[in-house]
């Protein structure tokens, strides 16, 4: 027989128990990795406190950063030099900070802690509360690659051909490892492997804590693309215009999917249902079987897409060279909202990749502003180019009626 005390602790267990599983989930406290995981869902859940609304920032030049989320700020990088802190309920700036370069590159915070590269050549660590530098590494080339951090190490490759491996806090050196062309893509980290792509065509496998090659995996032209990795495969792109899926351990073909032009965007990967997304240079948008790269739906945009996919729900989100982001059903590719703030005379390209957090979609535009989207009820903010493309056609109006009055003298 149970005594009273052991029956009410017992009960005290199954009480906790239940409540551990009847939460719902909490939004991510960081951001280590380009798109914010291995799968570059580029998703947070909203939290029940936020309220969301839409606005427009103009950061007064293009924006080809994509964008890291923590505590309800959005941080991203721009082609002004700057790194910009903006809060996401109103779209105010809360700081900024000058490098010495335009920035591509995508943030990552860890421990309280932002790390950006910068075309000046420096890796900077900022405080992501206030922007105050920590440190900064400076390395021999531009850096475009987006940083991943773990366990106390942040990586990143450089124009200068290397991939680093810095020491997150004092930014010391711990390793590099010298490929044979530019190293734009992002790494990744699963298992104590580190996976990135180089322009030389090889996709690495390095040992994260030594920086000694594994295996090296060789396409047929430059890896811009960065590798997505789910279940022991890495999934990447290729400017030969393939698709890769390559096991993680051995790097050894799984299988490829040809896509009929370069392919600089990265995978994106939806677990639930075994789908991937990716889109080339040819503005085709594809979803394939991360089983067997069975195609399963191909959407034509017209324009190159650069960017690397989200995911909400049911849809999948991500900007295009045309002015475009577009909002696609992730089942059957229909376009549920395709927006344009340039309302196509003031169109410019969308090469950063979004970000969602809950219902609302942030991302950056080549026009020099961040845009935060409501997918839900397909709403936005106020574009500028309103207002320039109504005054266009006054213009046009009132020539045209001049043109008449002078014709009907």
């Amino acid at each position: 027989m149970i005594s009273k005390n052991k029956f009410g602790i017992l009960l005290v267990i199954m009480g906790f128990l239940a409540l551990s599983f009847s939460y719902e989930p909490v939004a991510a406290t960081e951001w280590p990795v380009f798109q914010q995981n291995l799968d570059h869902t580029g998703f947070l859940v909203q939290p029940s406190n936020f309220i969301p609304s839409i606005w427009n920032f103009n950061a007064q030049a293009p924006i080809s950063s994509s964008a890291a989320i923590l505590n309800q700020t959005i941080y991203f990088g721009s082609n002004n030099w700057n790194i910009y802190a903006v809060n996401l309920v109103n779209g105010s700036k809360i700081w900024e900070y000058k490098t010495g370069g335009k920035i591509d590159s995508a943030p990552s915070i860890v421990n309280d802690t932002l790390y950006l590269g910068s075309m000046d050549d420096y890796l900077y660590s900022l405080n992501p509360s206030n922007g105050d530098l920590i440190w900064k590494y400076q390395t021999s080339g531009p850096i475009e690659s987006s940083t991943t951090v773990n366990n106390d190490t942040v990586y990143f490759g450089s124009d200068d051909e290397n991939i680093y491996a810095i020491n997150t806090t004092n930014g010391v050196l711990i390793w590099n490892y010298k490929t044979g062309g530019d190293v734009k893509s992002s790494p990744a980290i699963y298992n104590g492997t580190l996976y990135v792509g180089s322009d030389d065509g090889n996709v690495y496998a390095l040992n994260s804590t030594t920086g000694s090659l594994i295996w090296n995996y060789t396409t047929g032209d430059k890896v811009i693309s960065s590798p997505a990795i789910n279940s022991g495969t890495v999934y990447i792109g290729s400017n030969d215009g393939n698709v890769y899926a390559l096991n993680s351990t051995t790097g050894s073909l799984i299988w490829e999917f040809y896509m009929g032009s370069p392919v600089e965007s990265s995978p994106t990967i939806d677990n639930n249902y075994n789908n991937l997304y990716v889109g080339g240079d040819d503005g085709q948008f594809s979803c394939l079987d991360t089983r067997n790269g069975e195609h399963k739906w191909s959407i034509q945009m017209g324009s190159a897409i650069k960017s690397t996919a989200a995911i909400s729900g049911n849809r999948t989100v991500f900007g295009c060279d045309n002015g475009n982001v577009y909002i696609l059903n992730k089942y059957s590719s229909e376009i549920e909202w395709d927006f344009n703030p340039g309302y196509i005379i003031f169109s410019k390209p969308f090469t950063a990749s979004p970000v969602v957090y809950g219902n609302m979609t942030y991302i950056g535009g080549n026009d020099g502003y961040l845009y935060a989207l409501n997918i839900d009820s397909q709403n936005s903010a106020v574009s500028i180019f309103l207002y320039y493309t109504a005054a266009i056609i006054v213009v046009i109006i009132i020539l045209l009626l001049a043109v008449r009055r002078i014709r009907n003298r």
